[in-house]
């Protein structure tokens, strides 16, 4: 339901297990296995679909909003059930509330399945072609929970078809607010979302490729030398920025100015910014220039959103 890639870095943790905590600490376990940062990501996507097509903010938007949310909540925590042998196996992951300890394994499947249940209930509860979105979430979940997580045991390069989760929570969005799935612009958005998440994980995967090893997951670190991926990584930037320059190109923003120059001020500095990566040292792995290109491309897709909203609402 939501990017498939998580790039939560967990803080460590000695809690207690639930039964011993705190209300207030067993409600931050809950949002921990929900993933709450990725998760709220998610739904301002949703948010940006839902104001390009009703051209105002609207009471009715916070019904998908919630939707997603929760049914993004859900599969995160059901993502974190079913990979809890991984996580415990990766630094990264192992303080996570499963692998830790902090929850036993069935609470966290039931928790998972009330937040889905309760997000196709707000989809389905939505005046505006709730038969679709129902449809929409319903896809997500099994794209995410069922097909990428089995594939990305199976081989290095889940993240391709992966990524077509991402560009769901849009459409979500642009279809509760009277939009149509067949408009070119919430095409040309979801096909946005889908080019972005490649190069976000392939960065992702250049920092920290040797806990997905260690964990026995495939990855494409094993196909390519790190030279190689760094030009695979670079190239998909490039297509990263492209597609966010097609939408004033094809006259898809509203209010050229200033929000489509906005928006090819923005690809234009990404693709600067990604020239960058280029010159990241073998010897270290190229950290300190990765991680600053990981922010480079999630800071472009921050401000590619607000200028679609923006220019929406100035429409």
């Amino acid at each position: 339901m939501y990017p498939p890639y998580d790039l939560q870095i967990d803080a460590g943790s000695t809690e207690m297990p639930l039964q011993s905590t705190g209300v207030f600490k067993s409600l931050r376990m809950v949002l921990e296995l929900a993933k709450l940062r990725i998760t709220a990501a998610v739904t301002l996507t949703t948010a940006t679909g839902y104001l390009m097509a009703a051209r105002r903010f609207e009471r009715e938007m916070w019904l998908p909003l919630m939707g997603v949310f929760v049914l993004a909540c859900g599969s995160a925590a059901c993502n974190q059930w079913q990979e809890r042998a991984i996580d415990a196996r990766m630094e990264r992951t192992r303080r996570r509330p499963i692998p830790s300890g902090r929850i036993d394994p069935s609470l966290a499947l039931f928790i998972s399945v009330a937040f889905m249940l309760l997000g196709l209930y707000c989809l389905a509860s939505i005046s505006r072609d709730p038969n679709t979105l129902v449809s929409l979430g319903g896809l997500a979940v099994v794209w995410y929970n069922g097909m990428y997580t089995y594939l990305k045991r199976v081989t290095a390069f889940a993240v391709i078809p992966g990524a077509l989760i991402g560009a769901i929570p849009p459409c979500i969005g642009y279809v509760a607010a009277g939009g149509s799935l067949h408009d070119p612009r919430i095409v040309l958005v979801a096909l946005f979302f889908f080019v972005w998440q490649v190069p976000h994980f392939w960065l992702l995967l250049l920092m920290i490729g040797r806990e997905y090893r260690a964990a026995g997951l495939p990855t494409a670190t094993d196909k390519f030398s790190q030279p190689q991926l760094v030009r695979i990584t670079f190239m998909w930037m490039l297509a990263t920025a492209a597609s966010g320059l097609a939408f004033p190109a094809l006259g898809l923003v509203e209010g050229m100015l200033p929000w489509g120059i906005g928006v090819v001020c923005a690809s234009t500095w990404l693709a600067v910014k990604a020239t960058n990566i280029l010159g990241a040292p073998i010897d270290d792995g190229g950290t300190p220039l990765i991680r600053r290109a990981f922010g480079h491309i999630n800071a472009f897709a921050l401000m590619v959103m607000i200028c679609l909203s923006m220019g929406a609402l100035s429409a």
